[in-house]
């Protein structure tokens, strides 16, 4: 296959193809006759599952790392269990950091409703967001 093709039985652009080239997740063996680069079943393959576990999370270091676990015939498994708990646990932690802060744009946003607007004076940048926090119950300011 050439990239235009692996891409399409992939679901993927060729560009995707020949980064993951570059990477060395793929290994396409070259036609001696124009030096394109062939695709065959297995590039295929890996490509499917670099693309899955990606939309998992996985970093490519992670990726390539369960590869050459499968290549060396050790189940990656244990591993991709351990790194996905982790994950998840990072994920939890950004959710509740965005939940956060969502809370803190709305209080604030609730606040300046009632504050003037305010011309830079030299003392001052933006009094909405430099006095904010004085406006915004106690609830709102949680950092």
């Amino acid at each position: 296959m050439k990239v235009k093709e692996i891409a399409m039985g992939a679901g993927v652009n060729p560009d995707t193809v020949r980064f993951y080239t570059r990477e060395g997740l793929l290994k396409p063996a070259r036609n001696p006759d124009n030096n394109y680069q062939l695709y065959d079943a297995e590039d295929l393959r890996r490509l499917r599952f670099a693309r899955k576990a990606r939309q998992l999370g996985f970093s490519l270091p992670e990726i390539r790392q369960i590869l050459e676990q499968a290549e060396d015939d050790h189940s990656p498994c244990p591993m991709v269990r351990d790194v996905f708990q982790q994950r998840l646990a990072e994920v939890e932690r950004e959710i509740a950091e965005l939940q956060q802060l969502r809370n803190r744009m709305n209080a604030a946003l609730s606040a300046w409703q009632d504050m003037p607007d305010g011309t830079p004076d030299g003392h001052t940048i933006c009094q909405l967001i430099e006095h904010w926090d004085e406006a915004v119950p106690e609830t709102g300011k949680k950092e």
